[in-house]
């Protein structure tokens, strides 16, 4: 019978330890890994929900840089697994660097085992409450909304979603990084209306879409008479702002004296209007949003490094809807019940050479551009089906990448193709098992293996 223990990776390079920890650990099945290499191998053929890290790892047994390559590694082959930071070199700046690289928690050596227990077995219960998280959230079907409006049926924005609502209670500035046309607008309303400031006005700016002379106007407010055409006092929108939530959508775009104003009222909470004196105070939430590389920015001298560590005390990357499996089909649908409804009622859907291109399609220009290909699509259609042709896409191909291991390949290539086939079927079991050339009980079976819903 196989070991039903949970897994625990122990990355450690001194062997009266690793004997220490795995004797320690008699409720785990234990692998040890004293290397780089060694760690990597085993998280890929174990898929170890906990991992206990050493930074001193060789060839760099005194420092930590061996250590954090580690870590930076199993995030990005594995980003759920729980990994505790263990070291004795600079315990307060490895620590943030750890946490701020994904660890789950730091442990200053010297090791208290039964200490250093509660934490492994902490993270393991949390691991474990996150996965059947995951497990309920992964909806397949037209109505898979998460975060208010969003809709998704992908666990890459699952995790984004709970991300926000996981933060958005919490008084800190949130920075959202993504390409053009990915959803950060909805992604900041979804985290409005998920905190406690929802009652209060959710407020809006484009910082480029505005001239740079009008921009402090708009931010600040201005006073009667305080510049030709200021016929009377003006709230900006900071000040609209009060009680709520003030989105800053292409942040990079502030120009460089206007960004010392608004690290000052990041820094104060208090504001003055554009040929004003009175200091007025503002109570508001600031997430803000860009496709730019900030850090690129800082380094040209372009962007003020003390306002980014101000806006971004919490970052979350949205993923490109191209890296969002099954969302183009899902999406595509929404709109065009949408679109069809005012523009063309006879539409009754998408014809399968039109979902197939939707599937195949890169979307360079993320969910902006599918909506706007269904609604010109809704309007061109001449049947009852959109066609490719009136979407006017070509299948493409699709960019390949390195998955954990094998097993994780086979089931990431079955989750996608049962994904696009209960979408393209609408949920109806027997037309998806027809389409994937199987049973209904196999697909009933898969879909119970692979934890999706209908």
């Amino acid at each position: 019978m196989a070991d039903e223990r949970p897994k625990l990776l122990i990355v450690e390079d001194d062997a009266g330890l690793q004997a220490q920890l795995k004797w320690a650990y008699d409720d785990f099945d234990v692998v040890i890994a004293g290397d780089r290499a060694s760690a990597i191998a085993a998280l890929r053929a174990e898929e170890p929900p906990v991992v206990t890290l050493d930074l001193g790892l060789p060839p760099d047994p005194d420092g930590t840089s061996e250590g954090f390559a580690v870590l930076e590694e199993i995030m990005a082959l594995k980003p759920d697994t729980k990994v505790i930071v263990a070291s004795g070199h600079g315990a307060r700046e490895s620590a943030l660097m750890a946490i701020e690289r994904g660890a789950y928690d730091f442990y200053q050596k010297p090791i208290d085992i039964e200490e250093l227990g509660l934490i492994v077995r902490r993270a393991l219960n949390l691991h474990t409450i996150e996965a059947e998280n995951r497990r309920l959230l992964t909806q397949v079907g037209e109505s898979a909304t998460v975060l208010g409006s969003l809709i998704t049926a992908a666990p890459e924005m699952v995790r984004v979603a709970r991300t926000i609502e996981r933060v958005a209670n919490a008084n800190v500035s949130v920075m959202l990084l993504g390409a053009s046309g990915t959803g950060k607008e909805l992604l900041a309303k979804g985290l409005h209306e998920a905190s406690r400031r929802k009652a209060g006005p959710f407020v809006a700016i484009n910082c480029a879409a505005i001239p740079e002379t009008l921009l402090e106007s708009e931010l600040f407010g201005h006073e009667k008479g305080a510049f030709t055409g200021a016929v009377k006092t003006t709230e900006g929108k900071i000040e609209q702002a009060q009680g709520g939530t003030l989105f800053l959508d292409e942040v990079g775009d502030i120009p460089l004296p206007l960004q010392v104003k608004l690290l000052r009222f990041l820094q104060e909470r208090t504001i003055e209007r554009i040929g004003g004196r009175k200091q007025i105070e503002v109570d508001t939430r600031i997430v803000c949003a860009t496709h730019q590389n900030l850090e690129a920015m800082i380094a040209d001298g372009r962007f003020r490094e003390d306002l980014f560590y101000r806006l971004a005390e919490i970052v979350v990357k949205i993923p490109p809807l191209a890296e969002r499996s099954g969302d183009a089909v899902l999406l595509a649908k929404a709109f065009l019940k949408r679109f069809a409804r005012d523009m063309n009622p006879q539409l009754a859907g998408f014809s399968a050479d039109a979902l197939a291109a939707i599937d195949a399609w890169p979307w360079p220009g993320n969910v902006r551009e599918l909506e706007n290909r269904v609604k010109r699509a809704a309007i061109m259609a001449d049947g009852k089906l959109v066609c490719a042709a009136d979407l006017d896409l070509e299948a493409g191909a699709e960019a390949d990448s390195l998955p954990l291991n094998l097993k994780s390949a086979r089931e990431q290539a079955d989750r996608k193709v049962i994904r696009q086939a209960l979408a393209r079927s609408e949920g109806n079991i027997s037309s998806t098992a027809r389409m994937l050339g199987i049973s209904r009980p196999t697909l009933y079976d898969l879909l119970k293996q692979y934890d999706l819903q209908v």
